[in-house]
């Protein structure tokens, strides 16, 4: 709980309100977001009635696991995903079902959404299920352009306390512009859960779970320009023993 309030404490002090440029890269689980915690933002808003996404990673554990993913995002407003979370073999993989709808806020892009897990272990079928509300505002972290997300949200299903309730927060900070030209990201975020329930490689467990890399925006070259082009290097769980090195990346074209 010490270490939640001191990171969270530190995100709010430093993402001051102030302009942005916002990267729409995916999360673990195939939402549009940061690493584990999804954001308020859709993968084409402003941009494309109708655009697809697809996405990979690999988590680099003790053996290596693959989460492939698409999304697709309709009419500016709300966005579908889904991921299959490939584990020691197919017994053990888990399907995962994202959506969200985009609210009509000003400045601030707020969305609701949800999830649904189809966790299988040991052999059995579970299912747990999130709603959460996002919030993602622009600001500046040590004066490069930022934005920040905010996450609140609850999660049902098998063995999960009726009290517990989700919450998650991180910045994608637009990293020394002047220098990389756009290019680079720094992506950090922290929550009480995980991008499954049944993760690896980013497990929140009992201290919660801090996730940090870079995300790199091919799509800031002009050639690529009408196309997402994201390259992910991630540390995720970083401050705890079982920390895992992810490598991933995310292309997406709009269909209109």
């Amino acid at each position: 709980m010490k270490r939640t309030l001191t990171v969270c404490v530190l995100i709010a002090t430093l993402a001051l309100p102030m302009s942005a440029q916002s990267l729409k890269g995916m999360a673990l689980n195939g939402a549009t977001g940061l690493i584990s915690v999804p954001s308020g933002r859709i993968g084409w808003e402003h941009s494309a009635d109708i655009g697809i996404d697809f996405g990979y990673h690999a988590v680099l554990e003790d053996d290596t696991f693959h989460i492939p993913k698409a999304s697709i995002s309709l009419f500016q407003l709300a966005e579908f995903a889904a991921a299959y979370d490939v584990q020691e073999d197919s017994d053990n993989s888990d399907i995962l079902f994202n959506g969200k709808i985009q609210l009509p806020t000003a400045g601030t892009a707020v969305a609701l959404g949800g999830n649904v897990q189809v966790v299988t272990s040991g052999g059995e079928d579970l299912s747990y299920r999130q709603l959460y509300l996002a919030a993602t505002y622009p600001g500046r972290v040590f004066d490069m352009p930022a934005e920040t997300t905010v996450v609140v949200g609850k999660t049902f299903g098998d063995n999960v306390s009726d009290n517990d309730i989700d919450f998650g927060m991180g910045f994608d900070v637009l990293l020394f512009p002047d220098v990389f030209q756009g290019y680079i990201h720094w992506v950090n975020d922290f929550a009480n859960f995980s991008y499954s329930f049944d993760p690896r490689g980013a497990d929140a467990g009992q201290r919660g779970v801090f996730n940090t890399g870079v995300r790199i925006d091919l799509a800031a070259s002009p050639s690529l320009s009408k196309f997402k082009f994201v390259v992910d290097a991630i540390v995720t769980d970083a401050l705890d023993a079982n920390r895992a090195f992810t490598l991933g990346a995310v292309f997406g074209i709009t269909l209109r």
